[in-house]
């Protein structure tokens, strides 16, 4: 299941390469930030960042309900191992890959 996700796709959320971009203010409540809060998964993730995935989550979505509702569970996953500490450094991965 996990290995048909397009995980790399889903990540990157800043298709020209992080460069600078216009910025503009928004008024969001109090509650609506608290929601977003949930949905980073780093400290220092911005909340454009956090915005962005939501969006592909729901263009993903919109185009395909099953490969979005794995996408949503996959994810879901690894924040929760991510939380119990159940992480592997970089150097574990590339082992592990064969790199």
């Amino acid at each position: 299941m996990a290995k048909d996700l397009n995980i790399l796709r889903y990540t990157q959320v800043y298709p020209n390469g992080g460069c600078t971009m216009e910025t503009t203010t928004i008024k969001i409540y109090e509650k609506t930030k608290n929601q977003l809060d949930l949905y980073r998964e780093y400290k220092n993730e911005s909340y454009d960042e956090v915005i962005q995935k939501i969006i592909f989550i729901a263009k993903t979505a919109k185009k395909n309900p099953k490969l979005s509702q794995e996408t949503i569970e996959a994810i879901e996953k690894a924040r929760a191992r991510i939380k119990s500490g159940k992480l592997i450094t970089e150097e574990e991965a590339k082992k592990r890959l064969g790199f």
